[in-house]
């Protein structure tokens, strides 16, 4: 064999590979980036449990059914309400009062964050601002909106946009905050606007902490939509829920609460698909 033969590689004879070790296991995928795992049957699941055990605890004597009645019990109270026609006065009511109030009160949030996050004049003169009327109760204000917007929805709108405007200003720009500066400078090596800066690498950077922040918010005006419904509201959730406190009667509380917990439980859904529409590069 010459020596041209045997330093080429494809002449030369293959080496047996090494042996794997008989008790050898394989490494797992480490590279997931902790993906979150969708387990779609276990919150019906934990729901099902506990209100079988508090169905169960109401029916066996454990719970006192005068405190706290049984979700049989408040079912046939929400039934009532159906038949009557008065779920969809109240529920009108309120879904009119929270998608205004939330939604005008977060277009604002963002708005303002932005222009907190990308310009420093306006963080200098806003921020204190934000910084300083933020944990002020929002509902102690309900009676200063009443005098200024009257006793109808103008001060319960009021008063929500005013609860959810604070906590989306703070998401916003802090979310702003948190951008990766490096795709900053790289996007001005690039020679891109500040439009296109803010456009593409910006806004699409700081939308996690938005969606989030909307979530606080929206949670947030729920509350605030009962409390304002409860001090001067003749229809809605909270009105109902007052109404029922009033009377005694539990069940019909209970109700009422059920009614607030699915409509959070509706607006999570509905911002966690906006979440997976809009973030769906982060897979």
């Amino acid at each position: 064999m010459s020596l041209d033969a045997a330093a080429d590689p494809t002449t030369a004879p293959a080496r047996p590979a090494a042996a794997m070790p008989a008790n050898a296991r394989p490494v797992p995928y480490r590279g997931g980036g902790f993906k979150v795992r969708r387990f779609r049957l276990v919150s019906p699941l934990v729901f099902i449990v506990l209100i079988g055990l508090w169905e169960l605890g109401s029916r066996s004597g454990v719970i006192n059914s005068i405190a706290l009645p049984a979700p049989s019990e408040a079912f046939s109270a929400f039934q009532d309400l159906v038949r009557s026609g008065m779920l969809w006065t109240h529920l009108g009511a309120s879904l009119y009062r929270l998608t205004v109030g939330w939604l005008f009160g977060s277009l604002l949030g963002v708005g303002v964050g932005l222009a907190i996050g990308l310009f420093s004049l306006a963080r200098a003169g806003l921020l204190p601002i934000v910084s300083a009327l933020f944990p002020i109760p929002k509902i102690a204000l309900l009676p200063l909106f009443i005098v200024w917007f009257g006793i109808g929805e103008g001060s319960k709108v009021a008063t929500i946009l005013f609860g959810t405007f604070f906590p989306t200003v703070i998401a916003t720009y802090g979310g702003v905050d948190n951008v990766d500066r490096n795709l900053i400078r790289m996007g001005q090596s690039f020679g891109l606007s500040w439009l296109s800066i803010v456009r593409k690498i910006i806004i699409p950077g700081a939308l996690p902490a938005i969606l989030s922040g909307f979530r606080i918010s929206a949670s947030i005006a729920i509350v605030l939509l009962v409390a304002a419904e409860m001090i001067g509201a003749q229809y809605g959730i909270g009105a109902y829920i007052l109404m029922a406190g009033a009377l005694f009667a539990t069940d019909q509380l209970i109700a009422g609460v059920a009614i607030l917990s699915v409509l959070g439980l509706t607006v999570s859904w509905a911002i966690g698909k906006a979440e997976q529409f809009f973030l769906s590069w982060r897979a």
